[in-house]
């Protein structure tokens, strides 16, 4: 026999599960559904939850740097008024004008040194008016460094024609207001700015941000263009930033804003809605998690106790023959844990076949996946390891109860 080299224990606990065989088959194919069901929908929500947030963040930066809004102040009638009496004027907040950065530079380098960041890239934005022929469009300009804000937004899936070698001559401009204005690469567009100043640039590339209204309304210069066309020489009225940790966002700008006095808006901020979404799935998917390894728990445990009932007389002659309590603790604590470390097996297997099923079946209309999911071996591993330890501690109950039977009252029993 293949046992003869086991421990006591293991000879025992095999022994058992293998007279039991139907109920043992049972429970392992419970065990298996249960880790089938959170490997896969792990994954499924994992995958979704990813594929909103690479939606969302492959168009923008986690945090954008500005300058702060300026501020009306209320003043008072006199020194000798009543605290808070103000004057009986109307008081409205003053126009917010593009304004640069002040000292833009050292903000960059600054930021550029905090840890967990990973790329930092000055833009001045502005309003201004294209114009091609009789056809008029209000967009905006955004002047980058492409190097650096090109590993922010990754332009190379995005292009639809051209490309994203700039000059100070050139623009690229979403493919809706290419449609509007009827233009395509190498035409020329007259661009008017607010304050008067014009220019005549070429358009280099079109490009496809997979939002209309964003295609409609946002073109991209180099730098020095748009510091032109805005009249903000040297100046920059945004930073991007990217980080490591995109779920550090918040922290990040608020340790940011502190340390340099600029506003620092993140995109949990600006997406509140969309984090609480995508907060919600990881309470959902948790939830889901904890309910059917309960259920598991619960199955192990079950079967186990009616183990103790049917093998009573047997463990009272273990017991009379001198095998300690001890012993018959670890018997029935390695019988849940085999039941839940086989059950995990075939459930991993079971979750991989689903997953593999759905990316199979679930398409879009042009026949690419809905969205793509990692087969994560970390995450096959804490459901092996997961499962395992529910087995152990579903066995525990039962496993004591065994232990303290009597050997004379289970034998005559």
């Amino acid at each position: 026999m293949f046992t003869t080299w086991l421990p006591f224990e293991w000879i025992v606990a095999i022994r058992f599960l293998r007279e039991g065989r139907l109920q043992t088959l049972f429970i392992i194919a419970g065990v298996a559904i249960g880790v089938g069901v959170i490997v896969f929908m792990s994954a499924l929500l994992s995958g979704l939850q990813a594929n909103f947030i690479r939606r969302v963040l492959s168009t923008q930066s986690h945090i954008q740097l500005v300058q702060p809004q300026q501020l009306t102040r209320q003043l008072r009638s006199g020194f000798d008024a009543p605290q808070g009496q103000v004057e009986g004027a109307i008081v409205q907040p003053p126009l917010q004008q593009t304004k640069s950065i002040d000292q833009w530079q050292a903000i960059v380098a600054q930021v550029r040194a905090m840890p967990d960041v990973n790329v930092v890239s000055p833009v001045a934005t502005g309003p201004v008016l294209v114009v091609r022929g009789n056809a008029t469009r209000a967009v905006t300009v955004s002047g980058i460094e492409p190097d650096t804000y090109f590993r922010i937004v990754d332009f190379s899936d995005k292009m639809l024609r051209g490309s994203v070698r700039m000059s100070g001559s050139d623009i690229l401009i979403g493919n809706e207001l290419s449609s509007d204005l009827g233009v395509d690469v190498g035409d020329k567009l007259h661009i008017t700015a607010a304050n008067g100043a014009t220019s005549v640039l070429t358009i280099a590339g079109v490009f496809d941000l997979g939002n209309k209204g964003a295609n409609q309304r946002t073109t991209f210069t180099v730098l020095r263009t748009a510091q032109s066309l805005l009249q903000m020489p040297g100046g920059v009225s945004t930073i991007e930033v990217t980080l490591q940790d995109i779920y550090a966002a918040e922290v990040i700008a608020q340790r940011i804003a502190k340390v340099t006095g600029v506003e620092a808006d993140s995109w949990i901020k600006n997406s509140a809605q969309f984090f609480a979404a995508v907060k919600a799935q990881s309470t959902a998917n948790t939830a889901i998690r904890f309910f059917v390894g309960l259920s598991v728990a619960f199955g192990i445990a079950s079967v186990l106790v009616v183990s103790v009932v049917q093998k009573s007389r047997e463990i009272g002659i273990l017991r009379a023959m001198g095998i300690s309590r001890a012993q018959i603790l670890r018997l029935f604590l390695l019988q849940g844990g085999l039941l839940g470390f086989g059950g995990s097996l075939a459930g991993c297997a079971v979750g991989a076949l689903s997953l593999v099923m759905w990316q199979q079946w679930a398409r879009n209309a042009d026949g690419t996946p809905l969205f793509l999911l990692e087969f994560d071996s970390t995450m096959f591993g804490i459901a092996l390891v997961l499962a395992t330890i529910t087995g152990l501690l579903a066995a525990l109950a039962p496993a004591m109860r065994a232990a303290r039977l009597d050997p004379v009252v289970a034998i005559r029993g």
